[in-house]
């Protein structure tokens, strides 16, 4: 175990100090610290958000999910194809407008295209609620991976403590581009860490993917058949859950605002057509879940199956290897979410909302400071309300999600007015809060984020056409 702590916490430490030095000759104005300046290439942008997207989720959810649940698992492949196709026609034409009209964060674009700073506000604290739950994911995930990983020789709440630490540091000091280079260590090592797991841990026990998948389907034999473990999760509430996460893939504020960061259109273009490569280390991860519930059939936690697999299997500085990629995985995420949400609350709820005269200074060193609150009330979360990693991520995506009409129609559709997407927001968000709150998710067997949507949808195309008709 020793061998292992060492190679968790510094493998934490030189990551935080990267992450603070990348801001060190840089003037930290609001446009450096949200938007790195415009300045990032195909890399940097693809290593950033593979940073954003692939996270303590990869680890856990994922094969949490494929552990327990089985076929419909499979949703989380499929939707982020979704995604990377509709980044393709949408990213490099709000990447335009940004560059344009100098946008920073999600808030500011709904502002700028609808002429309503009412609207901002109520985008950005839709923004900040949907973040809370996935920063209290990547949090709580870290603790997990960090107590597993040193057999118990740090608590979860002190590796959730010192990260939060850590990560307001290099988030304070560099904001964006000090999340970007940490994106670089964690990919590596994350990639590493999957593929010599997901390879491994088939051909160590069964002799090959294929033996695995004959011993899966001898004893559960509709385990991959849907809805598998999941009774309530059939074809029509994983095609739903699909549509929501794939539609809802970037408009998550921080994924949103981070496209705004590239050096033009054509390297946005481009990402949307190598980011596709990060499903694999995804179907790796499956083949970890479906091994663990053949090894080790009797786990409480789904979510743990990655790392109990790991530790049978492995020795322990392997473990402290795997240890560290799940804390730098859960860091980089973290991060960015904070950055974004703090700046919501600064730029687009304050100085939009109460006091548009508001310098950019003050606006800049109030995101500062919202960036320790933010992640003070995610490690409350975190340590006091733990909860199962995937219906979290799904949580937010019911929210975020209701952003997808006004963006699109906003780019794409010239008669969309901003009191049908103020409706249709309210209508869809509401839709989803009376569902889960009544117990209703699924509902007639779709996902309650979805049939918001689709409330969404209809509300803010009837009204946006009468209004239009009325004028």
């Amino acid at each position: 175990m020793n061998a292992a702590l060492i190679i968790i916490f510094a493998t934490i430490i030189f990551s935080s100090l990267v992450g603070i030095f990348a801001g060190r000759r840089v003037k930290m104005n609001l446009e450096n610290w949200t938007v790195a300046g415009r300045r990032f290439g195909i890399i940097i942008i693809w290593l950033l958000m593979a940073g954003e997207i692939y996270t303590t989720f990869t680890f856990l959810g994922a094969s949490g999910w494929a552990y327990s649940k089985g076929a419909p698992t499979f949703y989380i492949l499929i939707y982020g194809a979704l995604a990377y196709t509709l980044s393709f026609f949408i990213l490099p034409a709000l990447w335009k407008m940004g560059k344009r009209h100098g946008l920073h964060t999600q808030p500011d674009f709904f502002i700028k295209r609808y002429e309503s700073r009412f609207l901002g506000v109520i985008v950005a604290l839709i923004g900040v609620f949907s973040i809370i739950p996935y920063l209290q994911l990547q949090l709580a995930g870290l603790g997990l991976i960090v107590e597993v990983s040193s057999n118990g020789a740090v608590s979860s709440h002190l590796a959730i403590g010192i990260a939060f630490v850590l990560s307001c540091a290099f988030v304070y000091t560099s904001g964006l581009k000090g999340a970007a280079w940490v994106a670089i260590i964690k990919d590596i090592l994350m990639v590493l860490a999957v593929f010599i797991v997901g390879i491994g841990v088939p051909y160590i026990y069964f002799g090959g993917f294929g033996k695995m998948f004959r011993a899966l389907i001898e004893q559960k034999p509709n385990y991959l058949v849907f809805p598998g473990a999941a009774p309530q999760m059939d074809v029509l509430w994983v095609m739903s859950t699909v549509l929501l996460t794939g539609l809802g893939f970037y408009m998550w504020p921080h994924v949103f605002g981070s496209a705004f960061s590239a050096k033009s259109d054509k390297i946005i273009k481009r990402n949307a057509i190598i980011m596709p490569f990060y499903q694999i280390p995804i179907l790796l991860i499956f083949m970890v879940g479906f091994t663990a519930l053949l090894v080790i059939p009797e786990l409480k936690n789904g979510d743990m199956a990655f790392l109990a697999l790991v530790n049978k299997t492995y020795p322990s500085w392997f473990m402290g290897f795997v240890g560290a990629a799940g804390a730098v995985t859960a860091m980089v995420p973290s991060a960015i979410l904070v950055l974004f949400a703090s700046t919501l609350l600064a730029k687009n709820v304050y100085q939009t909302g109460f006091n548009p005269r508001a310098s950019e200074e003050k606006v800049m060193n109030l995101s500062r400071f919202m960036v320790l609150i933010i992640m003070t009330f995610a490690l409350f979360f975190a340590i006091f309300l733990p909860n199962e990693l995937v219906p979290l991520l799904i949580f937010g995506y019911d929210g975020v999600c209701q952003f997808f009409p006004g963006v699109v129609f906003g780019l794409f559709w010239r008669r969309a007015t901003k009191i049908g997407v103020i409706c249709g927001m309210i209508a869809g968000i509401a839709v989803v809060v009376i569902l889960i709150c009544l117990g209703r998710d699924p509902f007639l067997g779709m996902n309650a984020g979805f049939v918001g949507l689709v409330v969404n949808c209809i509300i803010t195309i009837i009204i946006s056409l009468v209004k239009k008709r009325l004028k």
